[in-house]
């Protein structure tokens, strides 16, 4: 496995095809920049330019690299630069970004440094229970990453666990705890699952494979994004050029008619076997995945579009209602070309797909406005906070306050946020060596729930109505925020405190906070506040198994009783006095306050 490690490092890097989309506008810097320095951190504002899909924040005349390992440019401000030494003097501007390949000129430069850590650290938050902003967006509902899903069926075991259990019992928490509908994973057609074989040169399609992963999915009550991935081998025009430790191939067709024929007959065959409606209303079918990297698609940028064409046309020439979409591309590349391409070939474009890791993702609404196409439903079928296999950001409480922040970001402007991956039974680059390894997986094998589990958890418990909030003092709005929401008899606001810079994966004391939080209009009478949190030392599996595994790679099964014992959320009660709460909020963190009427 190694060399697959070995070769996915080589190659993860470079694009495909580098060229440029037709014309896409070049905007001017944005307007109104000023710096507020704090406590080890220097928060920047401006004013949005219309028609950006982010900005690029330039610090001493290089854009600032928060060390996220994917795109640079983050799609609003405020933001926090917490990578600086403290009391050093920067220069700071930003410039408006059109597309991920397309940026401005910087503006206007600012100076400033970050305060000493002697300095006080206060944030004020007032909430204003009687002024509803919207139902209350939940973008991470509709769709959650996997890794391919024929290991539902299999009967091995990692670490003395099961694949198949443990995947299965990720799924359906997901389903029934965070509210998921959907589940996107590759490899449907590779041959693992047998769809596609030439026999005396003839074509072959066997579809049980699929069935038996199908219906072990829809059990769980999710359905699937089906990524239409990878080429089967006899149908591969060089079977040789593959990705990951299981061999998918990467390659075009070598027939695009049999293509064709393969895509027509599975799609038939799952609406006869699952109904019309059924696939209609609630499925949806993705092209490839990132075909912009060299990773994943061999041929050239005009033939993943050919890919496209044929793949929705095949999809749709079923039923013209079945739903379809991509480019599925890594780093938000190729969106303006895929609508470019299908504004000239009439293939149909339900939704717009594409991935970023160490970030929040760009607003490509201008995109699609740009193109006439604000119908089509924007999709991040990929997102995590590192993309990284084996990273040290993805078990630790860093990764559960960056993903709160993200799906704020997302709330209102993107359909659906799919965190990459809901488990660590994942096998890309090879199985889990260890317990906690830097896996993807919002849960471990065998299945504790890491900080970012609970970060999700807890957004799902925010109530039905958004509510007004209002963030001031030191790191306002970008290093701590809040998310508040009221139900009929309950009041539930979420607050955190992170950073996007990954050089504080382990945190930073000089960016702790305390908070006062002030609650406008709430009903008079007795409440509860129950406080639930995750920090360094609450609801964080990560340091219980550090401190006891004394470098063992997997738990004895004394040990996993200890961990399963403490695998539960830190939560506390009290009344509530008066209509105000002072909190702590360490870097990185997350609480939930709800109030409770006695």
């Amino acid at each position: 496995m190694t060399d697959a490690r070995t070769d996915w490092e080589n190659r993860i890097g470079r694009r495909s095809d580098t060229a440029a989309a037709g014309e896409i506008p070049v905007l001017a810097p944005p307007a109104g920049l000023y710096a507020s320095p704090g406590v080890g951190q220097v928060t920047l504002h401006w004013e949005p330019v219309d028609g950006a899909v982010g900005y690029q924040v330039v610090r001493d005349g290089t854009p600032l690299d928060h060390q996220g390992g994917d795109v640079l440019a983050v799609p609003h401000g405020p933001y926090a630069d917490t990578t600086g030494e403290p009391g050093v003097v920067y220069r700071y501007a930003v410039a408006t970004v059109t597309d991920v390949d397309v940026t401005g000129p910087a503006g206007d430069e600012v100076v400033a440094a970050s305060l000493p850590a002697d300095e006080p650290a206060e944030v004020e938050v007032l909430v204003d229970l009687g002024t509803v902003v919207r139902e209350l967006p939940r973008p991470w509902r509709p769709m959650i990453g996997s890794e391919h899903l024929s290991l539902l069926l299999s009967d091995e075991t990692v670490g003395g666990q099961s694949i198949s259990a443990d995947l299965t019992s990720a799924l359906r928490a997901a389903h029934d705890e965070l509210g998921v509908s959907t589940v996107r994973a590759h490899a449907i057609l590779c041959d693992d699952l047998g769809v596609y074989r030439e026999i005396d040169g003839e074509p072959v399609h066997d579809f049980t494979g699929v069935d038996a992963t199908y219906d072990a999915l829809l059990a769980l009550g999710l359905r699937p994004v089906v990524e239409l991935s990878y080429m089967p081998r006899d149908l591969a025009s060089d079977p040789d050029v593959t990705v990951f430790g299981y061999g998918a191939i990467v390659s075009p067709p070598k027939d695009w008619d049999r293509w064709a024929a393969l895509i027509t007959d599975l799609v038939g065959h799952l609406v006869q076997r699952y109904g019309l409606d059924e696939v209609r209303s609630r499925w949806s079918f993705e092209v490839w995945n990132e075909p912009n990297l060299e990773v994943f698609w061999s041929g050239t940028r005009d033939e993943f579009w050919r890919l496209y064409d044929v793949t929705v046309n095949a999809v749709r020439s079923v039923d013209d209602q079945l739903v379809v979409g991509g480019p599925s591309t890594a780093a938000a590349g190729w969106v303006d070309g895929l609508l470019e391409h299908v504004a000239s070939s009439g293939a149909p474009v339900d939704f717009v797909s594409t991935h970023t890791y160490g970030n929040a993702p760009l607003d490509v609404r201008p995109t699609l406005a740009r193109h006439g196409r604000q119908d089509a439903q924007i999709w991040w079928t990929e997102w995590g906070v590192s993309p990284t296999h084996f990273g040290n950001a993805n078990d630790g409480v860093f990764s559960a306050a960056f993903l709160v922040r993200g799906m704020r970001s997302a709330a209102g402007r993107i359909d659906a946020l799919s965190y990459w991956v809901v488990s660590d039974q994942f096998e890309e680059l090879g199985r889990p060596p260890r317990l906690l390894h830097g896996g993807f997986g919002l849960r471990t094998v065998g299945e504790l729930r890491k900080p970012r589990w609970w970060a999700l958890w807890l957004l799902e418990q925010l109530g039905r109505d958004e509510v007004a909030a209002t963030v001031t003092g030191d790191g306002a709005d970008s290093l701590v925020e809040v998310w508040a929401s009221r139900d009929d008899d309950r009041v539930a606001i979420a607050l955190w405190n992170g950073t996007l810079d990954q050089s504080k994966v382990d945190g930073s004391a000089a960016l702790a906070r305390t908070v006062h939080v002030e609650l406008d209009g709430l009903p008079d009478g007795e409440w509860t506040v129950r406080e639930s949190r995750v920090d360094a030392e609450h609801s964080n599996i990560a340091a219980l198994w550090s401190s006891m595994s004394d470098g063992a790679d997997w738990p004895t099964d004394e040990q996993w009783a200890r961990l399963r014992a403490a695998d539960r959320l830190a939560v506390t009660e009290r009344p509530l006095d008066g209509s105000a709460l002072d909190l702590g909020l360490p870097n990185p963190s997350i609480v939930l306050v709800e109030l409770v009427r006695v």
